[in-house]
């Protein structure tokens, strides 16, 4: 029998991604059973995050400080601005590329189906800073769904009204992947971005 506390426990654990009642059950015990000091750590980082992490005033990733250290690096080319649609997008290319340009985060994508419009996601404070001239290309690299498409394509409109390069971030077959698993939508879009070598 579970009691009230424990109860709770599980079903709070449940508001992360991807975690059912059978994992929530059993990080719950594990913390409870075999890692009391974790427990305490994990409840005073959460607990401190919560109240300290915020948005930076320039990109919107989540930070401490009012400007997060990428902002404010003067050691990144503000001419490039990337446009990506969460933080954990902005650690994604951190971690995989040698991007040194800016970034702006959506917060989201354009879906009409579920009410969000372009001023949900922050286009209109993308096109201030635009417009501040610094700008000459916008990598466009929200995700390659449906409503990722469609941000890309209204943000690059936007874009190309004020002169400025907009490009798109390639997506394809993976590297070390065999065609013949790859699936259809995924070859079709590869076929069609394809570039001269």
């Amino acid at each position: 029998m579970t009691t009230a506390l424990i109860g709770q426990l599980i079903e709070a654990l449940r508001c992360l991604p991807g975690v059912g009642p059978k994992s929530a059950q059993r990080m719950a015990y594990h913390l409870l059973e075999r890692d009391r000091p974790g427990a305490r750590q994990l409840a005073a980082i959460l607990s401190e995050s919560a109240e300290k992490v915020g948005h930076c005033k320039r990109c919107r990733t989540l930070s401490e400080k009012e400007l997060c250290d990428i902002c404010a690096s003067q050691k990144r080319n503000p001419q490039l601005l990337c446009v990506v649609e969460s933080p954990i997008d902005v650690q994604a290319i951190l971690q995989a590329t040698d991007y040194q340009g800016l970034f702006f985060v959506l917060m989201g994508h354009i879906s009409p189906l579920d009410g969000i419009g372009p001023e949900d996601i922050g286009l209109d404070e993308l096109a201030k800073r635009l417009d501040e001239g610094e700008v000459n290309e916008v990598i466009l690299a929200t995700n390659p769904t449906v409503e990722g498409e469609a941000t890309a394509h209204y943000i690059a409109e936007m874009v190309n009204r004020r002169k400025i390069k907009a490009t798109r971030i390639a997506h394809g077959v993976p590297m070390g992947g065999e065609l013949e698993f790859v699936n259809s939508s995924t070859l079709s879009h590869a076929f069609s971005g394809r570039q001269a070598l």
